[in-house]
């Protein structure tokens, strides 16, 4: 992944190594998609029928608030 697109996805998510590795948004992402499937089996006491797409969807659109919000 080029520098630019590292820095647009809010930079790496361990700075230090010699790969950058995942992207911030990207772990952003991950900690959504957890809060998600969590919210959807445990507290909802059902499957709301989410196909991974959507989640995925709906994961990366967390992430993008949340750097959106990080920069304010």
């Amino acid at each position: 992944m080029d520098a630019d697109k590292i820095r647009d996805a809010g930079g790496p998510a361990f700075p230090g190594l010699m790969d950058p590795g995942i992207t911030l948004r990207d772990y952003f992402a991950a900690a959504a998609l957890t809060g998600l499937q969590i919210w959807d089996a445990v507290i909802n006491g059902k499957n709301t029928g989410l196909d991974t797409q959507s989640m995925a969807e709906i994961s990366y659109s967390v992430a993008d608030a949340m750097l959106a919000e990080r920069i304010k």
